[in-house]
């Protein structure tokens, strides 16, 4: 009897270890698909997908979700039967969907279930492209494009637009042509909270008529975001030192912005640039400043010439993603002795007349001049003939016809006579031949 005794309760250990093992695999088995798994679009480009929990499931299985995007991007296990996403819809989104027991993602999850968005209808080369928006100031969003390759000239093109504040889909009606860009621009500033850091702007650029493809742009509104310039209040020097005071544009907190003060000396005709992070100043004098007003110390700025500041402004990393656009230049203002340029204009004006004068003066008593600077050395020979005549001059004497006489001296061969050719002088003189 003791024998057999063992023996069943052997067998009852067996039967027990079985039964615990097999209701403790049954949850880690591979579960059936989900079934009835939908897409559809709401707004502009919040994509949402919906589905029922898989048939036949195993009652002891705590179901969850495994789901991800193209390329296994983005993985998520949920025990919510949907997810959404904004994404642009310029092509097909697709998403796959499994059931599993457990948040353990090296499971085994049931076979997945794809389903995609429909790709935009209409030729990919009509879609406008290079579409950018930014955000300026907060107060306004603009956002430009270029014209398809494959559009038409004409084309009446619109943009909708549409972010969590609003209860529809707007349309923007400025638009306009900058050169080759179009472009609009809409009023932002009416958010549900001041924290928008989870918030973001769906547009779309499309045509009425449906003859080009449309392109759709997420964004994000802690990106792409240009402040106003800033405006300087006031500058002076202290102990060598340049103060340089100014404001900052509406709707910033100092704490999210970086700056840039430019200064330019007359005197070295050069710019010095200065990145500041955190604009403070030690002096006395900006103790009673007002609130929002910034200051910063420039040092090394000659006091004796004019100086002329400039500031701009950009986002920080602090409070935005985005830290590269920077705001336009502030207007200048400008401190120290400003020169009057009337008397350099003058001479500037004044030094080609004057010296073309005096080129026509040379000109004019040129010869003058020479005499005066080169005198002529005189001749003697001339002044020998000034004074006692020229017997060679024949004009001073006319041939007397009858005095014409030859010589029978060998050495004169001839001689003619000539008369004076003067009144009053009856003389007769004889030139050698």
């Amino acid at each position: 009897m003791e024998r057999p005794a063992r023996l069943c309760g052997l067998w009852a250990l067996l039967l027990c270890a079985g039964g615990g093992g097999g209701g403790g695999a049954a949850p880690t088995d591979t579960q059936p698909p989900v079934t009835n798994l939908s897409v559809s679009v709401e707004n502009l480009c919040t994509v949402i997908w919906t589905w029922d929990p898989p048939e036949g499931a195993s009652p002891n299985c705590t179901l969850r979700y495994f789901s991800h995007f193209d390329n296994k991007q983005d993985k998520k296990i949920a025990p919510e039967t949907h997810r959404s996403k904004e994404v642009p819809l310029n092509e097909r989104i697709c998403l796959q969907v499994g059931s599993q027991c457990s948040t353990n993602e090296s499971d085994n999850p049931s076979i997945l279930v794809e389903k995609c968005t429909p790709p935009p209808e209409g030729d990919p080369e009509s879609a406008v492209t290079e579409l950018q928006c930014v955000w300026h100031n907060l107060s306004y969003m603009k956002c430009t494009w270029l014209p398809g390759r494959k559009t038409s000239p004409d084309t009446n093109y619109t943009l909708y637009y549409w972010h969590s504040s609003l209860g529809k889909i707007l349309q923007c009606e400025d638009i306009y042509r900058e050169g080759q860009h179009i472009g609009c621009s809409f009023a932002l500033t009416n958010l549900k909270d001041s924290s928008f850091e989870q918030h973001s702007v769906q547009i779309v650029v499309k045509d009425n008529a449906g003859k080009i493809r449309p392109s759709f742009n997420i964004v994000p509104l802690t990106s792409h975001v240009k402040p106003d310039p800033p405006h300087i209040k006031r500058l002076f020097f202290q102990n060598g030192n340049l103060y340089v005071q100014w404001t900052n544009p509406q709707n910033f907190y100092s704490r999210c912005l970086s700056y840039q003060v430019e200064v330019n000396n007359s005197q070295t005709e050069t710019s010095d640039i200065f990145y500041v992070e955190e604009a403070k100043c030690q002096n006395s004098e900006f103790e009673g400043n007002l609130e929002g007003t910034i200051c910063f110390m420039v040092p090394g700025v000659l006091p004796d010439t004019l100086n002329t500041v400039r500031i701009r402004v950009r986002t920080n990393k602090l409070c935005y993603e985005d830290d590269k656009l920077w705001s336009n230049w502030s207007q200048a203002m400008s401190i120290g002795e400003n020169t009057d340029p009337t008397f350099y204009v003058s001479m500037l004006l004044a030094t080609p007349v004057i010296v073309a004068g005096a080129i026509i003066v040379l000109l004019l008593y040129l010869k003058r001049l020479k005499i005066i600077i080169f005198p002529p050395i005189p001749d003697p020979g001339k002044i020998f003939k000034e004074m006692f005549g020229d017997q060679n001059d024949d004009t001073l004497f006319k041939l007397h016809p009858q005095c014409g006489a030859r010589t029978h001296n060998p050495e004169i061969k001839s001689r003619t006579c000539y008369q004076l050719s003067q009144p009053g002088a009856p003389r007769f003189l004889f030139k050698l031949q």
